[in-house]
């Protein structure tokens, strides 16, 4: 007991240390002998003076330095004297340390060696104190170890052999394979262990400091501490960098003025942002879970969701709760990936009882610093890389008026919250226009600089929308008050960020998706937009529609829809010829004129399986211009669509019935149709010809026979019966010829034999026909041959390039052309027998008559079978004198009457 009172009394009249007791208590547990007063004396005495007071020499470094270790085991009251010459001889072993690394092992490996063991008796004592009393010594510890390692980082960074410090697991590599750094890593892993329990923040602040101090070099540290202890780093980080916010940014009414400025008053912010920075690629959820509890703490002071966690005192201070949120907001700024982390689920928390908190928290700031703050959100928002959609879904479906809101179960919000949403969208806008048009200052004003030297900026709000511009074009078009409006400014400040090919899938979307005039103005208004920066949206729009329509992209109904919407674009240039105004008129042109370039294109569709489609396609056709140049084939293959078209559209228009919604799109389907084919006859020479040869023979073809009222007929001329009628008879045609012998057909010589039945079987059986409708017949009659007196009333001879008619007396008919008709006349002898297609058109000796009887009744029993043919002969006899190319036609039918009368 003596030798402890002794010892007392000692440090009691050199030191007079507050933690005496602490201190005697710590020692009183160490293994060591105790010094007596001389001793202890003359060790203090060497220790302030650097000299050996018995041989009356200096001490070395290694003995300097053992003499501190021994006066800090004797008397901890003179600690921090001892630790702050310890520095030194860490300095001094870091020093040794890295020169041995540069000259790859000289003499100087000795110095590190001999200075080793000291550091290793160094950190047994600190580490024996912070064991037996850590409350006296690990604040102490902690702060001398963290600020030496900041000092010694910083100081030896520049060294040849410290890789560079973005090189962080080099770095930490590095020290800790030095003794030094690495029990000064030790010492503080063991302090902030002690200290959890009761006062973590004083270590962390001290970690705060020096990193703000010496960042980047003492990075290496934070990246070994908080993987050691991540869950206490991030939320004293955390913690401590509110504290510290909130302090530096406190004003006489209470928080600071936000601004844009990235902590240049707030100095633990950055230190915060690259701690996290550093542990977010290990710890990303937890950082996130932890900025998510900080954010929906601040808005329940009343009850902490999460007491059981270490206690902070931020919890329970109004001033910190209230600083939380712009906290958030300004660490958010500073480091992206933060916001990344945490904006998904912070979407989603704000629901409307969440909002309402928010609001009633933000209602108590000054309007400067609420400004400021949605200044910042805005920022935020435009410079987050993912998650855009999201977001702006959720502005938009809070801003959006009660009334018009169409949602599910969800509760409409306050009109506090909703506008408050509608300010931070507004500015949102307005903040993306600035960025957008402003980005490429200097290329458009210095147009002598090169584009590289002038890189546009990226503003990755947009970047991401641009993946959504389908589902853009959708909420726009649904129409709801203000929110079409924001989306579609949105969409117009995103097609000019994203150039030709967003605007251009931006129009043709919209083009698309439009289903009502209303609607399809909305891709008008979006052209005008454009138009002043942006040339030639509307060709390429077609373009790409066109290119759609190749690849199957576009499913039936869509297709349709787009093929209306061009349609009804181009026959809005009536609106010009009635007085409107030019705007939507000249867009119209262009609509055409883009249109008239791809008609081959658009042909094909007149004869999709769809009957909406086609419909939609000859309407289109119908009302585009046609261009003024166009190949022979492509001309060949839109007149041979154009007809398959009108006549499936007569027979759709049979079958639809005649009334109903059904009876009147067929109806406009051949109105359309029969235009068409006008306009394509009066194109060109070759497309006239085209159109009446093929409306002719398809009139006269087995499968549209029907139409006109006419009969399927054998190459006699005969009806045809059936398959499934016919009885079967069970003839053999093996035995036929055995027993009759094969008779060939000549044709006018008297060997031609008519069977009218099978030998031995009696005649053909005449089966009932099943009759068309006689009110539908007429109406097809009448209508292909309204088709075909317009074809053959058309200027197409004289070409016309757009297909239209020169005006004419409407109450006179207009003069078939004789070319036009010479055409049908051909068309119709060469279908109705080809024997005598191109023959003499003089009128023969009735002789001859008698040669020609089987051909003959040929051509009575084809037009029994086809009543439209004396129509069509009526046509030709009105465009004179196309008629004598039918004379051989006309004797054949005059022979049968002859013969049928008995005229000698």
């Amino acid at each position: 007991m003596r030798r402890f009172h002794v010892k007392d009394q000692t440090m009691s009249v050199v030191f007079n240390g507050s933690p005496l007791k602490a201190m005697q208590s710590s020692h009183t547990h160490t293994p060591q002998t105790a010094l007596s007063a001389q001793e202890l004396s003359q060790e203090i005495k060497s220790f302030i003076k650097g000299v050996d007071t018995v041989q009356g020499r200096k001490l070395s470094v290694r003995e300097h330095a053992r003499c501190a270790v021994r006066l800090l085991r004797s008397v901890p009251a003179c600690r921090g004297a001892v630790l702050e010459h310890l520095r030194g001889v860490y300095d001094e072993h870091v020093s040794a340390f890295l020169h041995n690394l540069e000259t790859e092992g000289d003499a100087s490996s000795v110095v590190s060696s001999n200075l080793e063991d000291i550091i290793q008796e160094v950190h047994g004592v600190l580490s024996e104190f912070i064991r037996l009393n850590p409350r006296a010594w690990a604040p102490l510890v902690s702060a001398w170890a963290v600020d030496l390692l900041g000092q010694l980082s910083s100081k030896h960074a520049g060294r040849r052999v410290a890789p560079h410090s973005s090189s962080l697991n080099e770095l930490l590599q590095l020290w800790m394979s030095c003794a030094a750094t690495r029990s000064l890593m030790e010492a503080y892993s063991q302090c902030l262990a002690a200290m959890l329990a009761w006062c973590p923040d004083a270590c962390v602040d001290a970690l705060l400091d020096t990193s703000v101090q010496h960042s980047p070099h003492f990075d290496w540290v934070v990246a070994h501490i908080g993987s050691a202890f991540p869950g206490t780093i991030i939320s004293r980080v955390l913690a401590c960098g509110l504290k510290d916010f909130c302090s530096h940014g406190a004003k006489d009414q209470g928080l600071m003025v936000m601004g844009v400025d990235k902590g240049s008053r707030v100095p633990k912010i950055g230190s915060v942002v690259g701690i996290l920075g550093h542990l977010a690629a290990h710890h990303s959820d937890s950082i996130r879970k932890e900025l998510l509890r900080m954010f929906q703490e601040s808005l329940t002071p009343s009850s902490p969701l999460s007491p059981t966690s270490s206690s902070t005192s931020w919890e329970s201070s109004p001033q910190l709760r209230r600083a939380a949120v712009p906290f958030l907001l300004q660490l958010a700024a500073m480091s992206p990936n933060l916001f990344g982390a945490v904006s998904a689920e912070l979407v989603e928390l704000l629901r409307p009882p969440v909002l309402l908190q928010l609001q009633a928290l933000l209602q108590g700031l000054p309007r400067e610093e609420l400004d400021n703050m949605l200044g910042l959100a805005v920022h935020l928002i435009s410079q987050s890389p993912s998650g855009g959609a999201r977001v702006l879904r959720f502005l938009a479906d809070t801003a959006t008026p009660a009334s018009v809101i169409i949602s599910g179960p969800t509760p409409s919000p306050h009109e506090g919250v909703r506008e408050g949403c509608d300010r931070l969208l507004q500015m949102l806008l307005l903040h993306l226009h600035k960025l957008v048009f402003n980005r490429t200052d200097g290329v458009e004003v210095n147009p002598h600089h090169s584009a590289p030297s002038q890189p546009q900026r990226v503003i990755p709000f947009l970047e991401e929308l641009q993946s959504h511009i389908g589902e853009l074009c959708a909420e726009t078009l649904r129409l709801e008050r203000k929110r079409h409006l924001w989306l579609h400014q949105l969409l117009c400040l995103l097609s000019v960020y994203g150039g030709p090919s967003v605007a251009t899938e931006a129009f043709c979307q919209l083009l698309t998706q439009a289903r009502n005039p209303e609607e399809l103005a909305l891709a008008w208004q979006l052209h005008t937009t454009l138009s002043s920066c942006m040339a030639g949206l509307i060709p390429a729009a077609v373009a790409r529609c066109v290119a759609q329509i190749h690849t199957h992209t576009l499913g039936p109904r869509q297709l349709r829809q787009l093929l209306l919407n061009l349609a009804a674009a181009i026959q809005s240039q009536d609106e010009e010829r009635r007085g409107a105004a030019g705007v939507q008129s000249s867009m119209a042109i262009q609509v055409g004129s883009a249109v008239s370039g791809h008609l081959h294109d658009f042909g094909p569709l007149l004869l999709h399986g769809d009957p909406a489609v086609s419909h939609a396609a000859v309407r289109l056709l119908s009302c585009s211009p046609l261009p003024r140049t166009s190949s022979p084939a492509h001309l060949l293959l839109l007149s041979r669509a154009a007809v398959t078209h009108f006549f499936l559209a007569l027979r759709r228009r049979g079958e639809g019935g005649k009334v109903g919604r059904d009876a009147g799109q067929a109806g406009e389907a051949v109105n359309c149709s029969v235009l068409l084919l006008s306009r394509f006859a009066a194109y060109s020479p070759l497309t006239l010809k085209a159109v009446l040869q093929q409306l002719v023979e398809g009139a006269l073809h087995k499968g549209n026979a029907d139409l006109f009222g006419g009969q399927l007929a054998d190459m006699s001329g005969a009806p045809l019966t059936s398959p499934s009628v016919s009885p079967d008879i069970g003839a053999s045609l093996l035995d036929i010829n055995c027993r009759f012998g094969t008779t060939v057909n000549f044709s006018g010589s008297v060997w031609s034999v008519f069977h009218a039945g099978v030998i031995g079987k009696g005649l053909k059986v005449r089966t009932a026909t099943q009759l068309p409708d006689p009110s539908g017949v007429i109406q097809n009659s009448q209508t292909l041959l309204a088709v075909v007196v317009q074809c053959c009333s058309s200027s197409g001879l004289n070409g016309s390039i757009n297909g239209s008619r020169p005006p004419s007396d409407a109450d006179e008919p207009a003069p078939i052309n004789a070319e036009a008709a010479k055409v049908v006349a051909v068309t119709l002898v060469e279908n109705v027998c080809p024997d005598v297609a191109n023959g003499e058109l003089s009128w023969p000796p009735e002789e001859h008559a008698r040669t020609t009887v089987e051909r003959d009744i040929h051509i009575r029993r084809c037009f029994e079978a086809h009543p439209v043919l004396f129509p069509l002969l009526q046509v030709v006899a009105a465009g004179r004198p196309a008629l004598c190319y039918c004379s051989a036609v006309l004797r054949g039918l005059l022979a049968t009457l002859l013969s049928h009368w008995g005229v000698p």
